[in-house]
């Protein structure tokens, strides 16, 4: 078996028996890089000597008994929208490019305190804005299970990193479905926490009421172990939650008896492809015949998710990304006349077409005589989504439906109808909006044999109920010799 062959955990055990070095697992990821980056990449940024050191670091940290967690020598990738100290951290945009903070964010720092070895920054749509990894200034990233296919996003280098081998367990951001959605096209497990269970310090905002920090992994097993290692308050972020149970591992549990899982009559009508909706419902299937009660329900508010979304992101961004203006740090044009057209020109040539998009709606919508008729009406619709979650959940342990209505679409289909890519997100945006917890996990391939990918969604704080649905079936899929 080769060391590119296991899973986190397995990795982890192995280093510590001492079957394995930190170094030869990084060693084997740099040689996989090498190997296949040119066709998909996943990478904007690489630091191969300083990975190999830090790697030897932890070996002789773990040779000394320091570092005994699950995760300690293990390779990962961090998503180029969170802040690594010294390392260029660009959000995939040109008004990036040249930013190199001095600090790191709290989820990388408490990851690097669990003995993980970062391998670099992994590619993203520009400002985690879009659906596919094609909106990055960098060029796209391309799925390892066929390359003529996007990986998803915002978080597809990531979760084509982990699909292609070139890390272990990688970290991606959720505001919309930017963890789950790219593990669904990807054929790898994405999960997106309750809001605030993850530090969002160092995180650069797309939608800061939104966004939140999660594990693209492997398996099941490998999410609850990085989760349980980044769920940690943070006095440095107003959002982050103190949370008294945070020992996710010991939800990995085979067992579903009694519990109820409830199906949204909603996520199952027209614009799902016919073979998405059979591989969600014989997963459903599965579940009930491992002693689940699984119902379908009407969930409503389904159809006011995405105008509600887009109207609070886009404010949201159109405030957090005024920062960038080419003063503090950034790319800066280099002829201007005078400090208004320095701005203008400045953010003209360093945002691409998506993030101006986004960044106009957002300042419309916030605009006088427009703050009444979408924003705050947007705000009611939020909790109306929420209180129909709330309803659902007084029945429901978890809600079970597809991640997205297709499988993943060809490049260069999605970008020429940004409204298609929106819509897109259907099935993940009411998580974000709620705050509530989801998990993205394998549960079959369409006729093209691209990865379709199952949603179970949480209450909020109830990740130990999904990880314990995720991972039941996650153990009945293979045991039935199908493909993960």
């Amino acid at each position: 078996m080769s060391i590119l062959d296991y899973t986190a955990v397995e990795l982890a055990a192995k280093i510590k028996a001492g079957e394995v070095t930190a170094v030869q697992a990084m060693q084997a990821v740099l040689d996989r890089i090498d190997e296949v980056e040119e066709t998909y990449h996943c990478y904007v940024t690489l630091d191969k000597e300083a990975a190999m050191k830090k790697a030897e670091e932890v070996q002789t940290k773990i040779e000394a008994g320091e570092l005994t967690g699950p995760l300690a020598g293990v390779p990962v990738a961090i998503k180029d929208n969170m802040c690594t100290k010294d390392v260029l951290t660009t959000c995939s945009s040109k008004i990036l490019s040249n930013f190199v903070p001095t600090f790191s964010s709290q989820a990388v720092l408490d990851l690097e305190a669990a003995g993980a070895v970062m391998i670099g920054k992994t590619n993203m749509d520009e400002f985690a804005m879009g659906s596919t990894t094609e909106t990055s200034y960098y060029g796209p990233t391309k799925n390892p299970v066929n390359p003529e296919h996007v990986p998803g996003g915002s978080s597809g280098g990531s979760a084509a990193a982990v699909a292609a081998k070139e890390c272990f367990m990688a970290l991606g951001s959720d505001t919309g479905g930017s963890i789950r959605q790219p593990a669904s096209y990807c054929g790898v497990v994405g999960m997106k926490p309750t809001y605030g269970t993850v530090s969002r310090y160092g995180l650069i905002a797309y939608g800061s009421s939104l966004d939140q920090i999660g594990p693209l992994t492997r398996d099941v097993t490998d999410a609850a172990t990085i989760l349980e290692v980044i769920a940690t308050h943070d006095p440095k972020d107003s959002t982050s939650m103190k949370r008294e149970e945070t020992d996710f591992t010991s939800a990995l549990v085979k067992d579903v008896k009694g519990m109820k899982i409830g199906i949204p009559r909603d996520y199952l009508r027209e614009g799902l492809e016919e073979e998405v909706k059979d591989a969600v419902l014989a997963a459903a299937e599965m579940l009930k015949a491992a002693g689940a009660e699984v119902e379908e329900f009407d969930l409503g508010m389904v159809e006011y998710a995405i105008p509600a979304y887009y109207t609070i992101a886009t404010a949201e961004a159109s405030s957090n990304l005024e920062r960038f203006d080419g003063i503090k740090y950034g790319y800066r044009t280099e002829e201007y006349e005078g400090l208004h057209n320095m701005y203008k020109k400045t953010r003209s040539e360093g945002f691409g077409p998506e993030v101006k998009r986004r960044i106009m709606l957002g300042s419309f919508v916030l605009s006088s005589g427009y703050y009444d008729a979408y924003y705050l009406k947007a705000l009611r619709t939020k909790a109306l989504i929420k209180k129909a979650f709330d309803d659902a959940f007084a029945k429901y342990d978890v809600i079970l439906g597809p991640v997205a209505p297709t499988t993943a679409p060809k490049l260069g289909e999605s970008l020429s109808d940004p409204l298609k890519m929106y819509l897109s997100d259907i099935y993940t945006i009411s998580v974000n909006l709620a705050g509530l917890p989801g998990i993205s996990l394998p549960c079959g391939k369409d006729s093209k044999g691209l990865p379709i990918g199952l949603q179970l969604i949480g209450d909020c704080f109830a990740e130990k109920k999904l990880i314990r649905t995720a991972y039941t079936f996650e153990q009945l899929y293979k045991e039935a010799g199908k493909e993960a």
